[in-house]
């Protein structure tokens, strides 16, 4: 089943400028590690792993792990996309220093873009905030297939709600989240999870750090 319009925009309405300023310290600090059991550095350490001279990255937020990982070359190309303007403006501003594309554009519908395919595309923390289940979830991942130089991997991290350890503060954040709709992941599973990924990757992995799936896969 499509998200309807409605769906979409309560997943966006979260990310506006005053609670841009407050994520990096919030989400990616306190939450990380208090909730998710995922610090920072651990997804940093899989952008490194996986990060191209040729990146596209989906969902940027603020922007901090790419502000932060360590690209294989001083001068990469980077492009970013998101439907959110404010992400992108905060984002494109904080590693203006490798001179980002920006593409505003919504991964649940097939996106027009006429460049060169990327060796690289990160989705970091996306999916969990995306309506539906990983069965429609996966249509993502054929939107951005024409994106993708031949063999490209795509890597990523979601917080999962089923098949992984969760304590208790994860599950009542969780739980209110989803009650907010800004997050969509109650039937999100460890298991659907590759199940989804296997169905479109190769070379698929698949890890877990604490209620958080990291995994990379090649187009």
């Amino acid at each position: 089943m499509s998200a309807t319009a409605d769906e979409i925009a309560a997943g966006h309405a979260f990310y506006t400028k005053r609670s841009l300023a407050l994520y990096d310290a919030a989400i990616l600090g306190f939450f990380s590690r208090a909730a998710w059991r995922c610090p920072a550095d651990r997804i940093i350490g899989h952008y490194d792993q996986h990060v191209s001279g040729n990146h596209l990255d989906i969902g940027v937020g603020t922007g901090y792990f790419l502000d932060h990982c360590s690209f294989p070359t001083a001068t990469p190309r980077l492009a970013l996309l998101d439907p959110n303007a404010t992400c992108l403006a905060v984002a494109s501003d904080r590693v203006a220093r490798f001179a980002p594309e920006v593409i505003q554009a919504d991964i649940l519908q097939p996106v027009a873009y006429a460049g060169d395919g990327f060796d690289s595309i990160g989705m970091n923390y996306v999916l969990h905030c995306l309506p539906g289940t990983f069965t429609s979830k996966g249509s993502v991942l054929d939107h951005l297939r024409p994106l993708a130089s031949p063999g490209a991997v795509l890597f990523d991290a979601t917080l999962l709600h089923d098949g992984v350890e969760r304590n208790w503060f994860a599950r009542s954040v969780m739980a209110r989240n989803n009650k907010h709709r800004i997050f969509c992941n109650a039937t999100d599973s460890l298991s659907g999870l590759r199940a989804m990924l296997e169905s479109r990757l190769s070379d698929v992995t698949v890890d877990v750090i604490g209620c958080v799936g990291t995994f990379a896969g090649r187009f």
